[in-house]
């Protein structure tokens, strides 16, 4: 290129302009891809020993730092098992889109060790947890009620990013994460700000973004709970000391089951047979609510946000300050197609929103029926869908094993 003679000549300025190179940089090779995918591996064998078999907190604690440091900054919280729903999602709904093996790779792998071991890459394999996990100061113990409430977040945040990935309208997980602009140094200022405030609560709440808003959690959550290993506080015959009633910073501790309380609280049959009838109402509603809403989703894409925006002011074609407006009619493409990309759009919001909708209502519905349900239990117990395998508790159990 540079022994060609260019067609047009360098500008000169009397500035002391340079003219750029032309060359990119190279993308990350595909070798390294692979070895952040051995890393991956490597941790959560790490990770998952740690937590099942020495049982060391130190240990998990020391892995968090190592993940924060490769996961996070060096490779500035990319590839990310969380992102990588929207890839998987993309790959189903659009044929021309195809995933790398490395991303799903990363969306598999943990839900697969997580199905036999518990959530042990929430210990100490993801970057987004351990930035969390290290800032724990005093933590404090929030109410049942809301730990309920807000633990409907993340099935919401999750529902959405998949519609929105779904309809090729974008990948919000992403968009907002709160601690890729941390781990980069170059997001929006108020991403910055959304990601210190999120540190911030988590000296005193501990982990908000994964306990209250983390959609890959929920899947997490999942295989958990038919994990045939999971951490367990005493490695041998609980002595009910009580001495980890108190340890768990994320209030992921079942307590024995005391039969006298539920006697008394007349949660019987009854109740649950009244919640689990309701059930399909709530779907109903969800679907209902999701119908409706579809129309305000819908314009979060751009090419349905464009052609209503036409439509209704047709007058902005001469509005050369509109960026949007002014490299759409640039592009050469007839109304009359936007409009029906638009619609056919729109239609997929329609069904994806109802969809969604009958989730979160079977959600709702489905966490209404567990606040009746009382399983028997003689130990403290971590709830598998809830503990995230720090080891925390272990140091507080004075068993041997």
């Amino acid at each position: 290129m540079s022994a060609q003679k260019q067609r047009f000549p360098k500008p000169e300025f009397e500035t002391g302009y340079e003219q750029p190179s032309p060359v990119t940089p190279e993308p990350r090779a595909l070798a390294m891809e692979y070895f952040d995918v051995l890393i991956l591996i490597l941790v959560l064998a790490a990770a998952t020993y740690f937590a099942l078999k020495s049982r060391s907190r130190q240990g998990i604690l020391w892995l968090s730092i190592f993940t924060l440091v490769y996961f996070g900054f060096y490779r500035n919280g990319c590839i990310c098992s969380i992102g990588a729903i929207q890839n998987v999602t993309l790959t189903f709904f659009d044929p021309a889109y195809a995933i790398s093996l490395t991303a799903l790779l990363f969306f598999i792998i943990p839900l697969v060790v997580t199905l036999f071991f518990g959530r042990t890459f929430c210990a100490g394999a993801c970057p987004l947890g351990a930035i969390q996990d290290l800032v724990v100061v005093k933590p404090i113990s929030l109410p049942k009620w809301l730990n309920k409430t807000l633990g409907l977040i993340p099935y919401l945040y999750l529902s959405l990013a998949v519609l929105f990935a779904a309809t090729g309208t974008d990948f919000i997980i992403c968009r907002y994460d709160p601690f890729v602009g941390i781990f980069r140094m170059d997001a929006k200022f108020l991403m910055i700000v959304l990601g210190i405030a999120f540190l911030l609560m988590g000296m005193f709440v501990a982990r908000p973004y994964c306990r209250f808003l983390c959609p890959y959690g929920v899947l997490l959550s999942w295989m958990s709970r038919f994990s045939s290993r999971h951490l367990t506080i005493t490695p041998s015959k609980c002595i009910q000391c009580k001495l980890c009633t108190h340890s768990c910073p994320f209030d992921a501790i079942d307590f024995p089951t005391n039969e006298k309380e539920v006697v008394k609280s007349g949660l019987g049959p009854k109740r649950f047979i009244t919640y689990a009838l309701v059930i399909p109402l709530w779907i109903a509603l969800g679907v209902f609510v999701g119908a409706k809403s579809h129309t305000f989703l819908s314009k979060a894409n751009q090419d349905v946000y464009l052609a209503e925006l036409l439509i209704a002011h047709p007058e902005l074609r001469n509005d050369p300050d509109n960026i949007d407006v002014q490299t759409f009619l640039a592009s050469g493409k007839p109304m009359e197609q936007l409009v029906s990309e638009a619609t056919a759009i729109r239609e997929k919001f329609y069904i994806g929103s109802m969809i969604a909708g009958g989730f979160m209502g079977l959600v709702i519905g489905m966490t209404l029926l567990n606040t009746v349900v009382f399983r028997k239990r003689q130990d403290y117990e971590p709830h598998k869908g809830n503990c995230f395998s720090c080891a925390r508790c272990v140091d507080y159990c004075p068993v041997e094993k």
